[in-house]
């Protein structure tokens, strides 16, 4: 890359927040925003529990499957703009599975020898057993309990790792970097460090940069979703998808693809900031302590903010661990009711389901009821003037027996006929038993964990299915 290229700031647009996001988005980004990078953040907590579901029935799986249909359509797009770069979580619990059909989509579109670069080194679980053998604390980070409780009922188990291994992947020469579970704003910082070539001690330049990561992380968030100021948005059905041109000295714009609907604006900003940071002063990375209050905003006209002042710290000598582990059995249902007192009715007819359970021969360990519409959406925060008169009532139950769940969805739709008046009908007909899981965050010693990174041309990750690097 010739030395005004690398000078440029690094135009990197995020079309994803979470698995689920707009199937749209992406592919605007990527036709219309002139980027550099496109990056996509598929995943969360409930996220790994889901992937390991689905890899317990499959070996094969474990990825994110919206991804490689989203690749079928950006694939013409890649073949046109040759310079534009793929980053992404998609892996999920399983990288090289994603990478090789990712291969075969792109082999099919006249890209087989397009680089593809696979992070691996996340997937710990195997090595629990010998962590604790080693007697490396692995407590829960909230309760303190000792992960012996849990052990034996591990699905999945990965550590956040950072940018370091992203920019590998793309310094070899990867247009697609497929990671497992990585850091959220490690998904910008990566290609950051790789445009500018920055020292992984550059602390204040990647605080800057894990900023920039952070804001674009969730998506539209940044660009007017879920802000204050919702009724008066342009176009919030367009809702553009941020982009963050980050500069070489560490301070971002950020903006959205022009005549797209949502605002970037100071509030929009400001609000992300903000956002699940927990401590301001020290927002932890794999990358770097990050100081948000340093951190200073400027208009830098319709739908640019100039964002900059961010310092940084070394980062601690840990890294997060999120575990999951198998947690019983699980069923939720809903039904409608109608009428005066609908919230006691409510309760009235979620305690018969409850109690015929139990005449049944069956204790539940866990329940829960909620009326919607009663102030259970928020509890203690909000509750109606006077008493309601039409609640959505849902009850969910978690047990270790999947016998005493498979009552309980036996017992809903029954209040129809044997409970109380003004029940309206199915809302979600009879609820279906589903394994339940439990999250176990951790904290583990950097210096145990080490990440791999593979490039090969596409063609040579075709097959790979289920061969895993970890």
């Amino acid at each position: 890359m010739d030395q005004q290229t690398n000078r440029r700031p690094i135009r990197i647009g995020n079309g994803a927040g979470f698995w689920g996001d707009s199937l749209d988005a992406p592919f605007h980004l990527a036709r219309d925003g002139r980027l550099d990078v496109l990056t996509l953040e598929y995943l969360a907590e409930l996220t790994l529990a889901i992937l390991s579901h689905l890899r317990s029935k499959d070996p094969n799986a474990g990825y994110v499957t919206d991804f490689p249909p989203l690749l079928q359509r950006l694939a013409p797009i890649l073949v046109e703009q040759a310079d534009l770069k793929i980053v992404t979580n998609a892996g999920g619990l399983n990288t090289a599975s994603c990478a090789a059909v990712c291969a075969r989509i792109a082999a099919g579109n006249g890209l087989d020898d397009m680089p593809i670069g696979v992070v691996t080194g996340d997937d710990v679980l195997g090595r629990i057993a010998s962590w604790r053998a080693e007697g490396v604390a692995l407590d829960h980070m909230e309760t303190g309990e000792p992960i012996e409780r849990v052990a034996d009922r591990l699905v999945c188990a990965n550590v956040y790792l950072g940018a370091r291994p992203i920019a590998e992947a793309l310094e070899q020469g990867a247009r697609i970097a497929l990671t497992g579970r990585v850091a959220d704003a490690s998904l910008t910082v990566g290609p950051v460090v790789d445009r500018f070539g920055w020292k992984w001690d550059d602390w204040n330049r990647l605080a800057g940069a894990s900023v920039a990561g952070h804001l674009i992380e969730c998506g539209a968030q940044v660009t007017g979703g879920l802000w204050e100021g919702w009724d008066g948005m342009p176009d919030p059905a367009g809702i553009g998808y941020p982009i963050a041109e980050v500069a070489v000295d560490g301070s971002t714009v950020v903006t959205k693809v022009e005549r797209t609907g949502g605002v970037v604006s100071r509030a929009t900003v400001t609000e992300q900031i903000v956002y699940e940071i927990g401590d301001p002063s020290c927002y932890r990375t794999p990358d770097v302590d990050v100081d948000f209050t340093t951190v200073a905003l400027d208009d830098q006209g319709p739908d640019r903010v100039l964002v900059r002042g961010a310092l940084g710290r070394r980062p601690s000598e840990f890294l997060k661990l999120a575990a999951v582990y198998r947690d019983g059995w699980t069923a939720s249902g809903m039904l409608a009711v109608v009428g005066r007192s609908a919230e006691a009715k409510a309760r009235f007819a979620a305690g018969l389901a409850f109690e015929r359970v139990r005449r049944a021969g069956f204790t539940l360990e866990h329940s829960l009821v909620e009326c919607f519409g009663a102030g259970d959406v928020a509890p203690g925060v909000f509750r109606p003037e006077k008493p309601a008169e039409e609640v959505l009532m849902r009850v969910t139950v978690r047990d270790p027996s999947r016998a005493a769940v498979e009552r309980f969805c036996r017992e809903l739709a029954p209040l129809i006929t044997s409970g109380p008046p003004g029940l309206a009908g199915y809302a979600t007909g009879r609820p279906t038993v589903r394994p339940a899981f439990g999250y176990w965050p951790a904290l583990v010693p950097r210096g145990l964990v080490d990440s791999q990174v593979e490039v090969r041309p596409s063609c040579d990750w075709v097959g790979r299915e289920g061969d895993h690097v970890d």
